[in-house]
């Protein structure tokens, strides 16, 4: 493993797992605002968090559980598979404890080590292990710390403090399974669990989660031949989901069913408790155009519609939302062209600001992150106060998220111009924050925002002054629910440690990128190749206005994810702007990725596959006549391998030249060190060769 005394960016990059190493993670104010509790590592480099609690009052810290006291050292962090898969749809890489739930009163944490129970005690600063049935998965106190939950393989668990556990739910058909969330809920809605207290701690409300009807995928590393291929239940476009049913469990095991319209509404979104006798019940259609918010009683399982959300297009899902307040519900919709929040129905945001997130809903008020239409580069932390005004809490900087208590809140946020993330308690002092500063400082432009056009940034080698003319790298995602066009210094070292090596490089936020309006995010409905390759074309052209030392005869594209997909598609469709692609893990056919986000933007191909040929890079091989470079990890069950694996096959049968480069047991978020770093190089390497020369820029028929 490498040191900071011998770093180079990309290996600094890895090796502190994109900068977030030693950041604080994960923070819960207590309702008597007395503490803090978050995880951190000890350093920018050490991947193993820590729990810690922030002293309010005292402005100290205390560290409550080490995991390598805990485990003894040891070296190998042994996960249980649901824990890997959790960590995989969070995109989390780190090791320890890097997730926890507490008690009401924010005084017990439960966390897991190796697959085992933990139990802190957070006024104490004593962590002792509940020697339980295991492998222990996704382990919350109930409301008074009085016994614990926690899901171990299929089965929902009751574990309680002396350390007996018994079997709340479970069936014998590993294909059933209690208590956890779903491959679809977790990869896309953001519902990353499957059980809830009530707040009186008698009840439990659990998923029950029956992949039977989902086709089975198979993925093996190739590397590996003894290896037996792991089977995934993956629902693709067009096909079967898994049947999740909800039921609220007494602990004595006796179950009741909630019951809504399964067959109209199978998508469950959100759930949440809004009392004892109450729990709200959020569902989608299956092409999420309707949104409803049922109550449903606990004891008999009816429910009650609350609220209605239809558009002719799709609802989108606002984290944290809807929930319950004593003012009624809260919940968000488009209305008048931007994201609302609603308060029993209402409207209290204006149109000119769009709600990204819920932060908290306190006695006084709603705390929420949005920002404004015509500035969508920033976001900011909002508070509404029930029956009086607005108000903008954060100052001039990007939040990226805000734990609230009752009158303590905690920010993380970032501003452009300097390095790292501060983690402010606003009105008293900061959590320290142990990352390292990037040995690369960026320097952005962004350009103004106008109405109709993508938002753009430009980076620029830190030298320019002997440099007449620039090649270009656009990395750009492009495509939902991403935004690369931050107020956020951090957010674009990697672009500048490209445009340090002698590029222009051009970041560019078109059409279906959130933070700009219900129409802009709807753009690429029923297309999402159209719309967010047109603005690519019109954001460069747009850079290259503004600086015209921009070399448009050699334009490089690279990207992840739907990233890569774009800049596959940029080559394919428009070899006359964009000269050579790295496109990694790109999904290239529709067809192969999951239902839930697929067919939001492009419907049931069963019923219409017209959009799936629109957006489709299958069909676009023969068309390749620029260097392309494919890259995806063979362990991926995100965007599988066989997207790129099937367009290699359709650009060979075309007989177009490409490269592939496999990466054995990488999954979607590459957090192994040594590729994370040479993946850089490697994509460097390859858009100097094509690039930097004119007559390497065609691929030869």
């Amino acid at each position: 493993m490498s040191s900071p005394q011998d770093d180079s960016f990309p290996r600094q990059y890895a090796r502190t797992q994109r900068l977030t190493l030693g950041e604080p993670r994960n923070l819960t104010v207590s309702p008597d605002d007395k503490r803090i509790v978050f995880c951190r590592s000890a350093h920018g480099s050490d991947p193993t968090n820590c729990l810690w609690v922030h002293d309010v009052d005292a402005g100290q810290e205390r560290l409550i559980a080490d995991p390598r006291v805990l485990l003894l050292d040891s070296a190998v962090e042994h996960l249980p598979p649901a824990e890997r898969a959790r960590r995989e749809r969070a995109r989390e890489g780190a090791a320890g404890v890097v997730s926890y739930a507490t008690n009401r009163d924010v005084t017990a944490a439960a966390f897991t080590l190796d697959g085992r129970l933990f139990l802190a005690g957070l006024l104490t600063s004593a962590s002792r292990e509940l020697d339980v049935v295991g492998p222990v998965f996704d382990p919350r106190p109930d409301p008074d710390a009085r016994r614990l939950a926690y899901v171990c393989g299929p089965t929902l668990r009751i574990a309680e403090l002396d350390g007996t556990s018994r079997e709340l739910a479970g069936e014998d058909d590993p294909d059933v399974s209690w208590g956890s969330a779903e491959f679809v809920a977790a990869e896309e809605m953001g519902r990353m669990h499957g059980y809830w207290w009530s707040p009186d701690g008698a009840l439990i409300a659990a998923t029950r989660v029956d992949t039977r009807p989902v086709q089975r995928w198979y993925l093996g590393d190739p590397a590996v031949p003894t290896r037996e291929p792991g089977s995934l239940p993956y629902p693709s476009a067009g096909t079967a989901n898994a049947d999740v049913t909800l039921h609220v469990l007494s602990l004595d095991g006796s179950s009741i069913e909630v019951r809504w319209d399964r067959d109209a509404y199978p998508y469950l979104a959100r759930v949440s408790w809004a009392s004892s006798d109450r729990l709200l019940v959020t569902v989608q259609s299956r092409d999420q155009r309707t949104l409803i918010v049922y109550g449903a009683d606990p004891t008999s399982g009816i429910t009650r519609e609350l609220w209605r959300d239809v558009d002719d297009h799709f609802v989108e899902l606002t984290p944290g939302l809807p929930a319950w307040s004593s003012h009624g519900l809260v919940s968000t919709s488009d209305w008048g062209g931007s994201r609302r929040l609603l308060v029993d129905g209402e409207p209290v945001t204006p149109a000119d600001i769009e709600v990204r997130s819920l932060e908290r809903i306190t006695e006084a008020g709603i705390w929420f992150r949005a920002n404004a239409l015509d500035r969508p580069s920033r976001q900011e932390l909002w508070f509404h106060r029930f029956g009086g005004d607005l108000q903008r809490v954060s100052a001039d900087e990007y939040v990226f998220g805000a734990a609230i208590g009752n009158d303590v809140v905690v920010m993380r946020a970032a501003v452009l111009d300097r390095p790292g993330t501060r983690f402010e308690i606003v009105g008293r002092r900061t959590i320290a924050n142990a990352a390292e500063t990037p040995l690369v400082r960026s320097r952005p432009y962004l350009l103004p925002v106008r109405d109709g056009e993508p938002a753009v940034a430009v980076l620029l080698p830190r030298d320019t002054t002997a440099i007449a003319e620039l090649p270009v790298l656009v990395d750009s995602y492009g495509g939902p629910h991403v935004q690369r066009v931050l107020e956020h210094h951090d957010a674009f070292t990697v672009s500048q440690w490209f445009a340090d090596q002698g590029f222009a490089v051009v970041i560019i936020d078109g059409r279906g990128t959130p933070g700009r309006g219900a129409a802009w995010c709807r753009a690429v409905h029923h297309d999402l190749a159209g719309p967010a390759l047109d603005d690519q074309v019109r954001g460069l052209e747009r850079a290259a206005d503004m600086f015209p030392q921009l070399d448009l005869d050699h334009v490089g594209i690279r990207g992840w994810s739907f990233g890569g997909y774009l800049a596959a598609l940029a080559v394919m469709r428009r070899p006359d702007v964009f000269h050579a692609a790295v496109a990694g893990a790109p999904v290239t056919d529709w067809r192969l990725y999951d239902t839930h986000y697929t067919e939001r933007y492009l419907g049931d191909p069963t019923i219409d596959s017209a959009a799936y040929e629109r957006s489709s890079l299958l069909n676009d091989a023969p068309n390749l006549t620029r260097p392309l470079m494919l890259i995806h990890g063979l362990a991926d069950d995100n965007v599988v391998a066989a997207h790129t694996l099937q367009l290699s096959s359709a650009l060979l049968a075309a007989g177009r030249p490409h490269e592939v480069l496999p990466l054995s047991g990488v999954s979607h978020m590459t957090p192994q060190e040594v590729v994370a770093e040479n993946l850089l190089r490697l994509q460097l390497a390859f858009l100097n060769r094509h690039l930097r020369e004119p007559d390497r820029g065609n691929v030869a028929d």
